[in-house]
């Protein structure tokens, strides 16, 4: 089955305030079984624009995340953040279809996973084709597999483009490194002008 995620972005204006709110929620969360991915590490956005904090959770499937988003824990939550931040708001499912085959030389995972987040809008389906075919070898490279690629969305709070993608990489720098790279670049130049992108590489949370 596949997973669910929820991937807010926030702008927090009053951080004090804020504590409150993510204090509350974590410890529904805790309860609750979700997965922490990204919060609060470091970030580039690369592409386009992207609230200051960004976070990447994981849940045992899409209807499992819109279950707690809508449940008496998280709904307690909620209310905590509204006054202290401005967020958007999805939640998305997963990805279960063919992913790269990593080769050999890919870098190794680190303690701390790097994840690129893409909210798209895709102006020509045709055009932007040439660039997912093209994506895959370069994701293979640098050991990136995907999380989210498409699939069922709702958006909750605030404003979202039509299609969303999550990709997780070995590290922070291993993700930075393979959208510089020159296979990524060229793959740039065949979407260009058939969607519009917002892309923020974000760093990974521990296990703990």
């Amino acid at each position: 089955m596949a997973k669910g995620y929820w991937i807010p972005h926030l702008d927090v204006s009053n951080p004090s305030g804020f504590q409150a709110y993510r204090d509350t929620a974590d410890a529904a969360h805790k309860r609750f079984g979700s997965r922490l991915l990204a919060r609060g590490g470091r970030r580039e956005v690369v592409e386009g624009t992207m609230r200051a904090r960004n976070v990447l959770r994981e849940f045992n499937s899409y209807d499992e995340a819109h279950e707690f988003y809508h449940g008496p824990d998280y709904s307690k939550a909620h209310p905590l953040r509204e006054p202290h931040s401005v967020c958007d708001f999805l939640i998305v499912e997963g990805y279960s279809g063919p992913q790269p085959q990593i080769l050999p030389t890919a870098p190794q995972p680190a303690a701390l996973r790097g994840y690129w987040i893409a909210h798209i809008d895709v102006l020509d389906p045709e055009g932007y084709g040439l660039y997912q075919d093209a994506v895959g070898a370069v994701f293979s490279e640098y050991g990136g597999r995907f999380l989210v690629r498409g699939g069922r969305s709702e958006l909750m709070e605030g404003r979202a483009r039509s299609r969303s993608v999550a990709v997780e990489f070995p590290s922070y720098d291993v993700a930075r490194a393979c959208y510089r790279s020159p296979g990524y670049q060229a793959a740039i130049d065949l979407r260009r002008g058939n969607a519009d992108f917002d892309l923020v590489i974000i760093e990974g949370v521990g296990e703990a």
